[in-house]
């Protein structure tokens, strides 16, 4: 059974394997809380079919710094490595 991790986490047992693979407390939280409302997009596009506007705009949200610097292909690699 996983551990009870507050009112913060909605899917306590995902939260903890994503943790396991090594995502951060972040990512995890955001992952298990999105699955567990229903607000995952399964439709999503590739992040190479975005446009560099896209990926500026994703990158600011989840904190990304020096992303004004960056170029599209940069911008894909600190995404997927958040």
């Amino acid at each position: 059974m996983a551990k009870d991790h507050g009112p913060q986490i909605k899917d306590d047992t995902l939260y903890e394997d994503l943790r396991k693979d090594g995502a951060s407390k972040e990512k995890a939280a955001r992952i298990a809380n999105a699955k567990a409302d229903g607000s995952i997009d399964h439709n999503g596009t590739r992040l190479e079919d975005r446009t560099k506007e896209e990926l500026y705009d994703e990158a600011k949200e989840i904190g990304i710094e020096g992303r004004s610097d960056m170029t599209k292909d940069k911008l894909i690699e600190a995404i997927r490595s958040h």
